[in-house]
């Protein structure tokens, strides 16, 4: 990353605007790799683990899996509660004092996670405590994504905020990476019996020793100054509202697109990543070592992938890179499954791969086109609602709907067209989209403060007596 100047009002940080901003980008990156990480060694752990030691009475070997995903889904109908509340405090209080929240308590969930007893040492009280701590999980992710990209967005100039502000987003896979890394190694090097055993703990528990350094770098960054600036007009009355109903009142349209734009790529993120471990275990019969390994591979690629689509962004818009991302979604099922059926490593790695690209051309845009969406006093409401909210009809069921279609057709088929559907939706919310590139934030908040007028001084001309 070199050194480039900035306009004024959009510096990053004060000094060293480079290193400033680099720094920030680390504390954000930080974070996000460590929630995700915990949050996607579940859904790993909800295919090769949680099924047969917390779900043992299924009646088949996907009837177990399905009900490992449904708690797995749980995670996601808590992220719009994290969003909502995080997002309200965070507007208020701030994005660093929030993010440093909910690194600890998705660390902790993991953590206990991995000191579970089993179904056949509790009974039902297993699947009960796996679902609770999945919840909070679910809460401390929900509200971690709107502060880690905002913390970035907010601090980068206007002129390569999607090049910034998709580091965040490089995060998600390098925390699946890292899981990914972790249960390979564990998978590779123990018998199944002492996996299944043990061996799958310890991943849990290692949560708590990167969750610490994690938390540590993120106590070294500060707010960005538009946000401070926005605190205090709001503080001393020159801007009024902020949280979940002012973002519904004022932009109502801007959350109802993110939900759009989210719909698709969420979907797809879920069906390359979970689901398609159930496919190749359960269908192709490709041994979970080699699965992982082939993730892993795809994973580190995705990472790198992400943060050169961001900065496409800058130079092409935003508008034209997510179409591109879900036209190629939409066809990737139709692709990808035949290519798994064939049962060849290097076939299979470049269906992953190939999906995992396009949702990249979905997923690196959306923090800057989110963050210009939305002015600063309610922008953490506005981008965890939108992003949030859609996870619960998106990927949270993605694995599941799949699954059962997939187990009542014994075709691949259905699970393609339902990833077309929901790419069309995404689609069409993009069409219906005002490209963003290059937006100043100041600009967003200032044409906020002339509506906020506008509005007030209509109320006061209709509340005039006759």
């Amino acid at each position: 990353m070199t050194a480039e100047k900035f306009p004024e009002g959009s510096r990053p940080t004060a000094g060293h605007p480079a290193s400033g901003l680099k720094k920030v980008v680390a504390a954000s990156m930080a974070g996000t790799v460590v929630e995700w990480y915990e949050f996607f060694l579940y859904a790993s752990a909800a295919t090769l683990v949680f099924g047969g030691l917390f779900f043992p009475n299924a009646d088949s070997e996907l009837d177990g899996i399905i009900a490992a995903f449904a708690t797995y889904a749980v995670g996601f109908v808590a992220r719009p509660i994290g969003g909502i509340v995080f997002g309200h405090f965070g507007d208020k209080f701030g994005r660093k004092h929030l993010l440093q929240v909910s690194i600890i308590m998705v660390g902790v969930a993991t953590f206990l996670m991995g000191c579970l007893p089993t179904f056949g040492q509790i009974g039902y009280w297993a699947p009960a405590l796996l679902v609770f701590l999945r919840f909070v999980q679910g809460i401390a992710v929900g509200g971690e994504w709107g502060g880690a990209v905002l913390l970035v967005a907010e601090h980068s100039p206007n002129k390569s905020r999607g090049f910034w502000a998709s580091w965040p987003q490089a995060g998600v896979p390098a925390g699946n990476l890292l899981a990914t890394v972790v249960l390979f190694v564990l998978s590779a090097t123990l018998t199944n019996d002492q996996f299944l055993s043990w061996g799958w703990r310890v991943a849990f528990w290692l949560s708590a020793v990167i969750v610490l350094i994690g938390w540590y770098i993120r106590t070294k960054v500060s707010d960005a100054p538009i946000f401070l600036e926005a605190r205090n007009e709001v503080e001393s009355g020159t801007k009024q509202g902020y949280g979940v109903v002012e973002v519904f009142r004022r932009y109502p349209r801007g959350v109802f697109t993110a939900m759009g734009l989210r719909f698709a790529e969420n979907i797809l993120y879920y069906l390359v990543v979970t689901f398609s471990i159930t496919y190749l275990s359960v269908i192709v019969q490709t041994d979970t070592s080699r699965i992982l390994l082939l993730l892993l591979v795809a994973h580190a690629i995705h990472f790198c992938v992400v943060p050169f689509i961001g900065k496409l962004t800058d130079s092409v818009g935003r508008r034209p890179v997510y179409m591109t991302g879900a036209a190629l979604g939409g066809v990737w099922g139709f692709v990808a499954f035949p290519m798994m059926d064939t049962g060849n490593d290097f076939i299979i790695l470049a269906a992953i791969i190939f999906g995992l690209i396009a949702q990249g051309f979905m997923y690196a845009p959306q923090p800057s086109i989110m963050a210009e969406m939305f002015p600063t006093r309610m922008r953490y409401s506005g981008v965890s609602l939108g992003y949030q909210v859609t996870s619960i009809v998106a990927g949270s069921i993605a694995p599941i709907i799949a699954t059962t279609l997939l187990e009542r057709f014994d075709s691949s088929v259905p699970v393609a067209l339902y990833l077309l559907g929901a790419c069309a939706i995404t689609f069409v919310s993009v069409l219906l989209l005002k490209e963003t590139r290059g937006t100043s934030l100041q600009d967003v908040d200032a044409a906020d403060a002339a509506g906020t007028a506008a509005l007030n001084a209509n109320r006061a001309t209709v509340d005039q007596p006759l």
